[in-house]
């Protein structure tokens, strides 16, 4: 007898575009398993990323502005990031005939290894443990190890690949680079949608928040790609979908219009010069790195209290008896919320108020 999985198998491969990655066509995983009789391969992923510790902590993970910052309840996390990213990644490829399931999945576990307090937990990082840290090869890292205390969540080769090459950094927004290039369509329009929507969401966390005055943003950006965080996604959206029609039997090229695209760059270095570089953000990034550096140097020299935390974190079964103690350190502090490492910092270098 069919199963309910078959059977959207089989409808999978009559509707989707033949550049899409089918279910059916998934590399598979690193360790086999029986398939569900629901679910297809993706679709398990997808449910086995929100169900994780890792996602949760996302909601309390500062996306650009620390949250003692005074934005009120309106300003983007991680996670509310995450969902946006989810959401233009879906709309993108439902548009061009490709795997929503694999693109929503790669998006949802995009940011899981992403330290507290931003870019600023990736910095130090980077600094005091190794140059080669950085996210999105944390993010792999949760999914493939540290996530069910040890087990990881052994995901499909196709959803792993996407999470590892979503970033850009400051490089070109859609690369031309075959080793920076996922594997997958759905792999390289979740990057595309990741920059779609911190371009947006953090222009207008910048506004709310007084860091910069709409009328700071350059003209040219609010003629070609609207004046409303809505008109802005919608005019980057339908440039990527109607830029990279595919012809007829030929590929799909993930592309943008010269003058979108062009508008995009000139608001991300007006993001980087009058936002992210400003005073008024970094000296509070500053403060950040200040905390993860003593908590890193703490939890290094006291194994005791960082086994008794990872306990607490079911983390603790993460490392074989020979893993470098920076290593266990290092996952450790990636691992934290904002909030639990304002806590912990509290706790250990606050002098107790007398009883």
């Amino acid at each position: 007898m069919t199963s309910i999985r078959e059977e959207y198998e089989r409808r999978e491969k009559s509707f989707l575009s033949p550049l899409g990655c089918a279910c059916l066509d998934s590399r598979g995983r690193r360790k086999a398993e029986a398939p569900c009789p629901v679910r297809t391969a993706f679709q398990r992923d997808r449910d086995r990323i929100v169900y994780s510790n890792a996602f949760r902590r996302l909601k309390h993970k500062t996306q650009v502005f620390l949250a003692p910052f005074g934005l009120g309840d309106h300003y983007r996390t991680r996670l509310t990031h995450t969902l946006e990213v989810a959401e233009i990644a879906r709309t993108i490829t439902r548009a061009l005939r490709l795997n929503e399931d694999l693109a929503e999945t790669i998006a949802l576990g995009h940011d899981l290894g992403h330290p507290p307090f931003g870019h600023s937990g990736e910095t130090v990082l980077r600094e005091i443990y190794s140059s080669h840290f950085s996210h999105q090869k944390q993010s792999l890292r949760v999914v493939d190890k540290l996530e069910n205390n040890g087990r990881g969540m052994n995901l499909t080769y196709e959803v792993r690949d996407g999470i590892l090459k979503h970033s850009k950094g400051y490089g070109k927004i859609i690369s031309s680079s075959p080793s920076k290039m996922a594997v997958t369509l759905e792999g390289r329009i979740v990057r595309v949608a990741d920059i779609v929507a911190y371009l947006n969401h953090d222009l207008d966390d910048a506004v709310r928040s007084g860091v910069i005055r709409f009328d700071q943003v350059p003209k040219s950006v609010l003629e070609v790609l609207g004046k409303t965080h809505s008109d802005r996604a919608t005019t980057m959206i339908h440039d990527v979908i109607f830029c990279s029609q595919p012809t007829l039997n030929g590929p799909i090229e993930l592309k943008m219009s010269d003058h979108v695209y062009g508008e995009m760059a000139v608001l991300r270095e007006f993001l980087y010069t009058e936002v992210y570089r400003s005073p008024r953000v970094h000296n509070e990034f500053l403060k950040a790195k200040k905390i993860l550096l003593d908590l890193y140097n703490y939890f290094l020299e006291n194994e005791k209290k960082l086994w008794e935390e990872l306990i607490r974190m079911e983390m603790d079964r993460c490392h074989g008896e020979d893993a470098p103690k920076e290593r266990i350190v290092c996952d450790f502090i990636a691992s934290l919320t904002d909030r639990h490492a304002l806590d912990l910092y509290k706790k250990i270098f606050f002098p107790a108020p007398a009883v």
